[in-house]
């Protein structure tokens, strides 16, 4: 008689599944917060403006028109396809046809239908690293295996070819790139992103871009794309963006992917059957976006382009900070790493998870670990948040650790 191995009440596959250390830090910064305690939270990578007024005014207009009531095609409005493929054309050098876009729920949709079109199981994918926190987490669901590729702030957080090199295997399947990147705000120039795109090509590895910050950088007008650099990357390209950051929609769930149309009618297929089409009204709203008044993004620029500069200075000021200079996003990622291995609070700290709690313990202020995008021993700041609290903020860790 044969005993069967008892089932799990959820799949393996499901449970294994990590939740969004980025999304839990800002979840406990809110708790705390709405308690009664004075938290500031540099946590959440998401804009504090509002969406722009022309946008919103987009989106009444659409709420009241019938034509917005009713299913519409999966990959989305026609009229959006075109004006993501306007853009992918200007910003990422690419001449795809608006056939070879799908309008996703957000940028997080196009990355996971990007490596569930991708991959097979024990497929490999090189990912630098510090890495986005659901990076793993996709390519885990889609039978991939992460293989991290570390660049610390002494290379300003950005691999080298001879990295990547050193990391490939015949296994190698994808190569992930992030420009700007969250969480270090790292923008590669051209001649380097030329470089690896290059090698990718010459490899024959798909590149999966995620270009969501693209268009939020400081010192150039965006980030150069991988595909604008090494157009022979087309036909083994994905490039994954949206308007959430840039526009200040996080709240909207818009992002698309642009690939080989042999890619987009695969990823077009699943999410046929995953979520069908996203909301018409955010896809309105986003046709709005792409095509109106592009001057409140600059607007907004400046006004990262300020606090970061107040961010870095005022960081620079603790011992045990190391805060190179982010080109893009809008997050600072510090090596503490000269904080640990001493006491603080009469606890001996011995990595940042523990610093982070004590950050946000004794300071009332909330920042998110190293071990969310990799290795232990950094902190991430996000400094989309208002200036008053920022300031003062940066000002309780200089009395902490002063």
């Amino acid at each position: 008689m044969s005993v069967t191995e008892p089932r799990t009440r959820v799949s393996r596959r499901i449970g294994a599944i990590a939740e969004s250390a980025t999304l839990k830090v800002d979840a406990k910064a809110k708790a705390l917060k709405a308690s009664g305690r004075p938290i500031i939270s540099y946590g959440a990578g998401e804009p504090d403006f509002p969406t722009p007024e022309h946008i919103v005014e987009a989106a009444v207009s659409a709420v009241v028109d019938p034509k917005n009531h009713r299913y519409t095609p999966a990959p989305g409005l026609p009229e959006l396809r075109e004006a993501i493929a306007e853009k992918t054309r200007r910003d990422s050098g690419w001449a795809a046809s608006a056939s070879q876009v799908i309008v996703t729920n957000g940028g997080k949709q196009a990355v996971y239908q990007a490596f569930q079109a991708l991959l097979d199981d024990g497929d490999e994918v090189l990912v630098p690293t510090p890495y986005w926190t659901t990076y793993p987490e996709v390519i885990a669901l889609a039978g991939g295996v992460m293989v991290d590729v570390f660049a610390g702030a002494d290379q300003g957080y950005r691999v080298t070819v001879e990295q990547l090199d050193a990391a490939w295997t015949p296994k190698t399947k994808v190569l992930l790139f992030v420009s700007p990147s969250n969480p270090t705000g790292a923008v590669y120039s051209a001649e380097e992103t030329k470089a690896i795109g290059e090698w990718a090509l010459a490899k024959g590895l798909w590149v999966v871009a995620d270009e969501i910050y693209q268009n939020l950088t400081y010192e150039v007008d965006r980030a150069p794309s991988i595909t604008e650099v090494v157009p022979g990357l087309t036909n083994q390209a994905i490039l994954v963006n949206g308007v959430a950051k840039t526009y200040a929609m996080t709240g909207w769930r818009l992002g698309w992917m642009v690939s080989p149309p042999d890619i987009t009618a695969a990823a077009g297929n699943l999410q046929s059957h995953l979520t069908s089409n996203v909301s018409n009204i955010s896809q309105r709203a986003a046709i709005a976006a792409l095509n109106g008044d592009q001057s409140v993004v600059d607007d907004m620029k400046k006004a990262y382009a300020r606090r970061r500069d107040l961010m870095v200075a005022e960081l620079s000021k603790i011992d045990g900070f190391v805060v190179p200079e982010p080109g893009g996003a809008f997050y600072v990622y510090a090596d503490v790493t000269g904080l640990l291995g001493r006491e603080w609070g009469g606890n001996l700290v011995v990595n940042t998870l523990q610093l982070a709690d004590y950050i946000l313990d004794v300071a009332e202020v909330a920042v998110v670990p190293g071990e969310a995008f990799g290795p232990s021993g950094y902190l991430r700041f996000s400094y989309a948040l208002g200036d008053d609290e920022l300031l003062e903020g940066l000002q309780r860790l200089q009395k902490l650790f002063g």
